[in-house]
């Protein structure tokens, strides 16, 4: 009893934020198959992920900075920009601004959640620690992916000559935030909840105004518009 209420602790988190995510999408929402289908990719990259990790750092050690920004953040958020890509970016699914938020947080809290399950289950986990956990590693990966998602609804929507330059932005964005989390939570010894609090804090102001931005692009905010007058 005591394991699935620690189980069910860790699951949480991920499916609180990815339903949160995903109605904020104001205008047409995304169908649900599809996000459970990124979800799904998320949990089956985490062994992948964990398997080009522990090659790296046996090949190139455990520095914090490569630790932080290539062996971890840019594996990790690679492998995940991949999948989104190849999967995602071209399907006719995505059709406004905001989906690429959805697919690309779908994507982030599904390898979020088994690994916070994995953590629940190897480690001496307690309610206390995975309420820290869901504020901080869970909540992060779904900002990363928020970063992510809006370059990516940028970069499908923009003019051809720009494409490219938003589609290096939602891969290298999502690096640099990922990174500098882990290498503040690997440097910083003591008191390290004076600069991730702060950290988090902006993380979450910048990603919400990601979202009501890529809300306002939505090609079918003029419909809603319409349908509201007509009534």
């Amino acid at each position: 009893m005591l394991f699935l209420s620690v189980l069910t602790a860790a699951v949480a988190p991920g499916v609180s934020l990815l339903t949160y995510l995903y109605l904020r999408d104001r205008y047409e929402a995304e169908p649900i198959h599809m996000v459970a289908r990124m979800f799904v990719l998320g949990i089956l990259v985490v062994v992948p992920i964990m398997v080009i990790q522990r090659g790296l750092q046996l090949w190139l050690g455990d520095h914090p900075l490569v630790f932080a920004f290539g062996e971890s953040a840019g594996v990790e958020e690679l492998v995940k920009w991949f999948v989104l890509y190849h999967v995602i970016y071209n399907h006719t699914e995505f059709d406004e601004p905001y989906d690429g938020i959805v697919y690309a947080s779908s994507i982030s809290l599904g390898f979020a959640t088994l690994e916070n399950v994995l953590y629940a289950i190897y480690s001496p986990a307690t309610f206390g620690t995975l309420l820290v956990r869901a504020l901080l590693p869970v909540s992060g990966h779904a900002l990363f992916g928020v970063m992510m998602g809006y370059y990516l609804g940028k970069a499908k929507f923009a003019p051809t000559n720009k494409r490219n330059y938003f589609l290096a932005i939602s891969l290298l964005l999502p690096i640099l935030l990922h990174g500098t989390y882990d290498w503040i939570m690997i440097t910083v010894r003591t008191n390290w909840m004076w600069f991730i609090i702060p950290f988090m804090i902006g993380l979450w102001v910048w990603g919400l105004r990601k979202m009501s931005h890529a809300n306002s692009r939505s090609p079918f905010r003029f419909l809603v518009r319409e349908d509201e007058v007509k009534l």
